[in-house]
């Protein structure tokens, strides 16, 4: 069975610390108005980039209110607040944010910036012998107890996430097990870090910075920050967390010397998505993320509010607005006939008719106090192959999946209904507008389905296949198939490289081996798995279950927010398939009676087939059909929807699917992650520093020494080493342009790899009072808490333009 870590990256939650772009967790949360750098993006995603700008109504703090409380939904409360730990989400990260120190903190086009509050200076001071970084600290900067942020702090966080020390139940260690020491320089405010190795993205780490008391032991690391932050050193600080109402409460920090919080409270509320509508309209929340059908009802509240159609006049939509007159007058005869058992259950029906009908209003009423506002996330939707065993274990299958594919028509259906740019993201490793962006999807090609069925027939996939016996077997017999370990070595796990040799591509993608170091010389335990009691290795707290042999990882820090994310993509596109026809763990029934197979049930026969079925392909007495598994929540409609797509296009060329619903609880680590499928949708987000993040997702499986196969967060299990070679170059290589010039080499290898295709950028709703101001969505910038608060009265602002005078 495969081990594997959950997806990283401050999404995977992903709300993440600022070294991430937005929230599972994490996975996963906005390309902005920005130019982008010549000769690495075209004119359309530079328009794409500008069309996606922040909508967060930003004003001067001038223009913002002193005091004031502001309410923001989460998704839970957080089990942790200890970023760095596995059970870290989205809601540790928005509260680390607020009250920790961040030194380094992402721009609207996705770039870390020195944090003024925190830092004075940091730079490379020294590159030989070894990779010398100078840190010069606020000389204000304070924790909460009133003792000077130093390097006491640094070689307390170095310690614990090092790896070096297994009793720290640590998430990640990624860039700190690259120091090799810590000094003091001429005071604590002076942090001298001398790597053993050279890092390219030492700008990702000590944020967040936690105090000396929470990282400097086992004990304080692994059990003291869970509920509780000894100290901190942000704009806010932690009042408490009341887990009966729902509530964390932060403060303004009276100990802050930066710029005050505008706000003197801030609210995070647990409100669970399905839950969201209900809450704003009774006016519990004044800033949530939504999803499609909650934007369009505050959308449609608000054309009401100016028609007046909520007014007293009935609406036009909504519980009751399809009941045509004729119907209304049978149901009032019924109501009032002489069958009395009848009649007493249509007026039971009328009532609780009447009752929706009246709630769906007054609820209508209230959302029209809200606006929406939206952007892209920094994050993307993708189709997972699960390249492990199985049809795609062949290179050209996956490939050929890939070419059936029209991603700007599904991009399109999911973002252009939003007013949304609808460009298919054209890397794995970037977004549109960063600076490491560039389209590498020239390695795989557009859909083709000529191309798409060549690919097939030269995989040996053809039209009447699944009635041929494989050559050599005898009557009745069954075909052997090959060794799961046997699969992987020579499948997804490890596939040659696919460029041809003297081809463009494959010389643009030759790179140099200086600098190149094997992975795993330098990770003290390799990188660990968690067996079922959680307490061994480097990772502490494991999600995962004994029953299928899999240690899963809760989403690290990187990708803290994976496990919710992944549930909430595409949430812009309508879905056409029948309430209550899905049954969780079954699947669906094809709710358009289209090609036979494509959804039908476990066991059912066929129906008569189609057009396009008479196209279904098969090899060696098999047919080709892959087993596709969604999420079945209320949440996951539209993510459905894209699926059902997707069947349609896969139909086009002969390849058949089993579309399976699954609980949402248990898709991501029961499927997902274990390997349980062919095909998969989720989401990963983009990240400031790709070859430290991104190079656990897109790594070579390898075999574990009980002969299962670690594949890192890897779900595709699709890997080349010739890809971790470029990613280890990157990482390693201090020329800014260099490294980028190699995440762009090993993004052309993913793609030609085939094992995962990202569809389109996701989304990014948010409700909003009107009047709350430097909040919203963000895209891919980090809150700055201080400056959120609600617009100052005309009359103050006139009262404060006189006293100016």
């Amino acid at each position: 069975m495969s081990q594997v870590a959950a997806p990283r990256g401050r999404t995977c939650s992903r709300s993440p610390r600022s070294r991430t772009l937005r929230s599972v967790a994490t996975l996963t949360s906005a390309v902005l108005a920005v130019s982008v750098l010549a000769g690495c993006s075209s004119d359309d995603e530079g328009e794409q980039a500008a069309a996606a700008a922040q909508d967060n109504a930003p004003a001067a703090r001038d223009k913002v209110a002193d005091g004031g409380t502001m309410r923001w939904a989460v998704d839970a409360l957080p089990t942790t607040l200890n970023a760095f730990q596995a059970d870290a989400d989205g809601a540790t990260n928005r509260v680390a944010g607020a009250v920790l120190p961040s030194l380094y903190t992402l721009d609207a086009r996705g770039r870390p910036q020195r944090n003024a509050d925190y830092l004075e200076s940091a730079k490379v001071v020294e590159t030989e012998p070894k990779q010398v970084v100078l840190y010069k600290l606020n000389q204000q900067a304070v924790w909460s107890d009133g003792r000077e942020i130093g390097a006491p702090d640094f070689v307390a966080q170095w310690r614990a996430l090092s790896g070096r020390d297994t009793a720290y139940w640590t998430a990640r260690n990624s860039g700190y097990e690259r120091i090799e020491r810590i000094e003091r320089g001429k005071d604590d405010l002076e942090v001298r870090v001398t790597f053993g190795k050279p890092y390219a993205d030492w700008q990702s780490l000590f944020t967040p910075l936690y105090p000396k008391e929470v990282m400097g032991s086992p004990s304080s690391f692994n059990d003291g920050a869970r509920s509780a932050l000894k100290a901190t050193a942000g704009p806010f600080e932690l009042k408490g967390i009341d887990r009966k109402s729902g509530e964390i409460t932060l403060v303004r920090s009276s100990r802050w010397w930066g710029q005050p919080a505008k706000l003197d409270t801030l609210r995070l509320k647990a409100v669970p998505r399905a839950e969201r509508v209900a809450a704003l309209s009774a006016g519990s929340l004044d800033l949530a993320e939504i999803d499609r059908a909650a934007a369009d009802r505050i959308a449609l509240a608000a054309r009401d509010a100016r028609s007046g159609a909520n007014g007293g006049q009935v609406l036009t939509h909504g519980p009751g607005a399809g009941i045509t007159p004729a119907a209304a007058l049978r149901s009032w005869a019924l109501a009032h006939g002489s069958d009395e058992a009848q009649a007493e259950v249509v007026k039971a029906a009328r009532e609780k008719n009447q009752q929706a009908i009246a709630q769906y209003a007054s609820e209508q009423s209230a959302l029209g106090k809200f606006v929406v506002r939206k952007s892209l996330e920094p994050a993307y939707t993708q189709l997972s192959l699960n390249g492990e065993s199985g049809p795609l274990a062949d290179e050209r299958v996956r490939r050929a999946v890939a070419r059936a594919l029209n991603r700007q028509e599904l991009a399109e259906a999911v973002l252009k209904p939003l007013g949304l740019p609808a460009r298919p993201p054209g890397s794995h490793l970037a977004l549109a507008g960063q600076a490491a962006y560039a389209d590498s999807s020239d390695a795989l090609g557009d859909q083709d389905t000529k191309e798409a069925r060549a690919l097939l027939s030269d995989a040996g996939w053809v039209p009447g296949g699944a009635n041929k016996k494989p050559a050599g077997t005898k009557a009745g017999s069954e075909s052997v198939e090959k060794a799961p370990e046997k699969k992987a070595a020579e499948g997804g796990a490890g596939k040659p490289e696919a460029a041809k040799p003297g081809s463009a591509q494959w010389q643009a993608d030759v790179a140099s081996n200086e600098g190149l170091y094997i992975v795993g010389d330098d990770k003290p335990g390799g990188s660990a798995t968690v067996p079922a009691d959680g307490k061994a290795g480097e990772s502490a707290r494991g999600v995962g279950g004994p029953e299928n042999g899999t240690s899963v990882l809760a989403p690290a820090p990187a990708a803290a927010l994976q496990s919710v994310a992944v549930l909430r993509q595409a949430e812009s596109l309508d879905t056409g398939t029948t309430p209550g026809a899905e049954a969780k763990g079954q699947p669906a029934g094809r709710p358009d009676n289209g090609v036979a197979g494509a959804y039908a049930p476990l066991g059912t026969a066929a129906p008569a087939a189609p057009a396009a079925a008479s196209q279904a392909l098969g090899k060696d007495g098999k047919a080709l059909d892959l087993r596709f598994v969604l999420p079945s929540g209320p949440g996951s409609e539209s993510l459905r929807a894209v699926g059902d797509k997707i069947v349609r296009m896969l139909d086009a060329v002969g390849i058949r699917t089993t579309v399976t619903k699954v609980a949402d609880e248990s898709f991501f680590k029961d499927h997902v992650a274990s390997g349980d499928y062919d095909l998969a949708l989720y989401s990963w987000p983009a990240s400031a520093f790709p070859a430290t993040d991104a190079r656990p997702i897109f790594a070579k499986p390898e075999p574990a020494s009980d002969g299962s196969l670690l594949v890192e967060q890897n779900y595709a299990r699709v890997g080349t080493d010739r890809i971790d070679q470029l990613f280890d170059q990157a990482v390693a290589t201090l020329d800014e342009e260099e490294s980028r010039e190699l995440v762009r080499q090993a993004d052309a290898r993913i793609w030609a790899a085939a094992g995962s295709i990202p569809l389109y950028q996701r989304p990014q709703l948010v409700a909003a009072r009107p009047e709350l101001l430097n909040a919203g969505a963000w895209g891919f910038a980090a809150p700055r808490y201080q400056d959120i608060g609600w617009k100052k009265p005309a009359s103050a602002r006139g009262a404060e333009r006189n006293t100016n005078k």
